[in-house]
């Protein structure tokens, strides 16, 4: 019997593989591979962002902006809610 995976399941088993082995000379294809996603990845991306370093947080942070407005509401949550990642998420917001 195969297990049962919801669409969120597999936008972030997506988010994970892309992200996985990002180097500077991937990071442009993965980013366009992500903002080509749409706002379906927005929640998922905001998720990611509270806990990736690096170039990976790059890539979700500049997805984010490159997605634009619906990246607003899930960002201004992040910020209400998250006292230790509400400077990223205004940096971003501001930068939409």
């Amino acid at each position: 019997m195969q297990a049962v995976v919801t669409p969120k399941e597999n936008i972030i088993e997506k988010l994970d593989y892309l992200l996985s082995d990002v180097d500077n000379t991937t990071k442009n294809d993965v980013e366009n591979t992500i903002v080509a996603m749409g706002a379906k990845v927005v929640n998922a991306l905001v998720e990611k962002l509270q806990t990736l370093k690096g170039i990976q947080r790059g890539i979700v942070a500049m997805s984010l902006i490159r997605i634009g407005e619906s990246s607003r509401e899930p960002l201004m949550a992040l910020a209400t809610e998250n006292s230790e990642c509400q400077w990223m998420a205004d940096y971003l917001l501001s930068e939409i």
